[in-house]
């Protein structure tokens, strides 16, 4: 590992590279915050298939390509004299010090969740009109729906018990089986919508991140299909032209591998 010295010198020259690139780059030049914007989504959700996958490597690559989108919206703050790298580091700095003080003053808690707790109660106190404002309303419904959750347990409106929230995805799980029988499909798919909510919820008490969970899910089934097309292509099939038990054979030997 580096020491503070050779960070801190690396992060300059990172700067350094930024300032060139932004005065001579006809590509890097042209970019503002808005054409930068769908970038930054694509690199995080990039970082966060690396981090899934447990590939170190490359989380440390697309750490660099967050760091530099970080460093290219500092720029173009400082152009428009509005912000520049120190005052992102120096804002982060004194948010998590106010945010602290069980840390940088005399609160004292007792674990994680009274951390947190007093971390949704601050931002109030900070003006703040609902605990819910720092929910970005772009984000993904899975992920939304968990970190709306997130918020109002962190002052107090949650359940008790695990129990009492799997009694209410049952409970909504009989509503959306009554709303399918009705066939009607606007009603199904807000009893839907519910379903998914009261799991989401679940996997909170469960101490299961959702997103996680289903991404992993998501990566085992390209694996099984994928293994039911390589098998159909060394039998010289099409899958189109395969029956489902032929498919089925095939996946339950992915499922053993």
């Amino acid at each position: 590992m580096t020491t503070r010295e050779q960070q801190l010198k690396a992060f300059d020259r990172l700067l350094s590279i930024m300032d060139e690139l932004r005065e001579q780059c006809p590509w890097d030049r042209k970019q503002t915050m808005e054409t930068l914007r769908h970038l930054t989504i694509e690199e995080t959700y990039e970082l966060g298939d690396a981090i899934l996958d447990n590939d170190l490597e490359e989380v440390k690559k697309e750490l660099g390509d967050v760091l530099l989108h970080i460093v290219f919206y500092a720029k173009i703050g400082s152009e428009k004299n509005a912000f520049d790298i120190a005052d992102v580091a120096n804002s982060i700095c004194d948010k998590l010090i106010d945010r602290h003080p069980h840390i940088y003053g005399d609160v004292e808690v007792a674990n994680e969740e009274e951390v947190k707790q007093n971390w949704e109660k601050l931002k109030l106190k900070e003006g703040k009109e609902s605990v819910l404002e720092g929910v970005p309303r772009s984000l993904p419904a899975l992920v939304k729906a968990s970190r709306i959750q997130d918020k109002v347990a962190g002052v107090g409106f949650d359940w008790e018990e695990p129990q009492q929230v799997f009694e209410k995805v049952k409970e909504e799980l009989e509503e959306l089986q009554h709303e399918v029988n009705s066939q009607n499909q606007d009603l199904i798919e807000a009893e839907f919508g519910d379903v998914l909510f009261s799991m989401i919820n679940y996997a909170r008490f469960l101490k299961v991140n959702p997103e996680n969970a289903l991404e992993r899910t998501n990566k085992k089934f390209i694996k099984r299909f994928q293994y039911i097309e390589k098998k159909a292509k060394e039998n010289s099939k099409e899958l189109k032209d395969m029956t489902l038990a032929e498919m089925d054979l095939f996946w339950e030997q992915a499922k053993k591998i």
